[in-house]
């Protein structure tokens, strides 16, 4: 069982940069795809960016050149930093590790909520 703890939740203006975390229970990073998600009212789920087996980093259109994703595997977290957020962004951001490649679950985090307004 994987648990994901995630931190960061906050309102921000518009223009402005947040950076959220999540805390892994266990070593998965080299084995597990870890991503961010997003739920906005009204809207489906959908994927900002997630880093692959092989390292590499996939974002959504919306939120490249602005968002970027890092992790520290000695801690076991998974960083999303946000820059130059939009009104759009609002949203409830969740962690998410994916382990079915290698025979594991699914897992998600509790979702943080992020609200960009003036």
């Amino acid at each position: 069982q994987v648990q994901l703890a995630e931190s960061g939740v906050g309102l921000v203006q518009p223009g402005g940069s947040l950076r959220l975390s999540c805390a892994a229970s266990g070593t998965i990073f080299n084995i597990y795809v870890m991503g961010w998600y997003r739920h906005a009212l009204g809207k489906q789920r959908e994927l900002v960016g997630r880093i692959r087996l092989g390292g590499s980093i996939d974002y959504a259109d919306s939120v490249k050149g602005r968002f970027s994703i890092s992790r520290d595997n000695a801690k076991n977290t998974m960083y999303l930093q946000m820059n130059n957020l939009k009104p759009e962004d609002t949203a409830v951001y969740y962690c998410n590790a994916d382990g079915r490649v290698v025979g594991g679950g699914n897992y998600w985090g509790q979702g943080t909520q992020v609200t960009v307004s003036s």
